[in-house]
Order: C-alpha cells, then structure tokens, then sequence
C-alpha cells in the first residue's frame, strides 16, 4: 500500500488540530480526594453545580461566540453542572441532559435545585424537619426551582417562594449524592 504524503498531509493536520483542542477543553485538572478536578480555568472542582445567573443564556455547540446557538435558557437561578472548562468558557448540562457551552459569566455560585424533574407520581412533600417523622409544611410539584441553603449529605433545607422547610437530597437535581452544602 502506497501513501501520498502530500494529499494525507493537511487531513492528518487536520485530525492532530481536532485532537490537540478537545484536549485542551477536557484536560483534567488536579485530581482531588473525592473524585472531582480542579477546573484549569478557575482552579475549582468539576464537576460542580452553579446556577444561571441571567433570564437569557445562550448555550452554544463549543467555546465561543462564534459556535451556533442551540439553546436558549430564560430562567435566572435554574441549576446546572459545569463539566468542563476552557478560558472563559464552561460546558454545562442541565436536568434533561442537554449539554453546551455558555461564558462563565452568565452563571453564578449561589446553589439552587429542582424538586425531582423526573418523578411521575405527584407532589413531594416537605418537611419542618430534616426527617420524615417531621410535620408537613407544604407539597412541591417536581421541576419546583428551590433554594439551597444547606444539606447534610441526607436532607436538604430549601426555600422557595412560599415554601421553607426540609425534603431528602435524592429527592432534588442541582445536588450530589451525599454532598454537604453550607
């Protein structure tokens, strides 16, 4: 088999270019105790949770003003996953799974969550106490964007508008399992 170096050449820059920038956007960071990396842009941990800062996100297919827009979030506060880094850009995912890239300034550290977006079987009840022996304080419909103000790696205190009382961390998105939030 004969190769022509000069018509494989652009295609084999080509491929090296792809590989060299999506490990640029992916490279893991420093590794830490509990399985997450330092970011390489902001030196903390990814995965994480945020939440959107604006009503008007723009989520874009990679790392730049010049990627298609392929989503546009309109709720401020709705939590979601950064999964990687690049410079001013952070890929995210959001409850239903759809990933992109939106500029690190549209997003926020204060920590929210929605009341279990998956679940099918009706409200949820929370408690005024962390356990379920607890009085019932109200009954949130999943997708219910609550938030955070600590969690035990059990329960969670959340709040609302109308609502301010306790419901199990596995009942929430925008938390990890067993995650302590102060």
């Amino acid at each position: 088999m004969r190769i022509d170096f000069h018509q494989s050449f652009p295609r084999l820059l080509l491929v090296l270019a792809l590989a060299v920038a999506s490990l640029t956007v992916t490279a893991p960071g420093v590794r830490a105790a509990d399985g997450t990396t330092a970011g390489t842009a902001s030196g903390l941990p990814v995965p994480r949770y945020v939440s959107l800062k604006s009503d008007r996100v723009n989520l874009r297919e990679g790392p730049s003003k010049d990627h298609r827009t392929t989503w546009v979030f309109q709720r401020a506060g709705l939590p979601v996953e950064i999964t990687a880094e690049a410079e001013t850009w952070r890929r995210i995912r959001d409850s239903d799974g759809a990933e992109g890239w939106v500029l690190h300034s549209l997003l926020s550290g204060r920590r929210t969550a929605l009341v279990a977006p998956w679940w099918k079987q009706g409200p949820l009840p929370l408690f005024n106490r962390p356990n379920q022996k607890g009085d019932l304080v109200a009954q949130l419909q999943p997708g219910v964007l609550a938030t955070l103000k600590s969690c035990d790696g059990q329960w969670c205190r959340v709040i609302g508008q109308g609502f301010d009382g306790f419901m199990p961390q596995d009942k929430l998105w925008g938390v990890y399992p067993n995650e302590r939030v102060e």
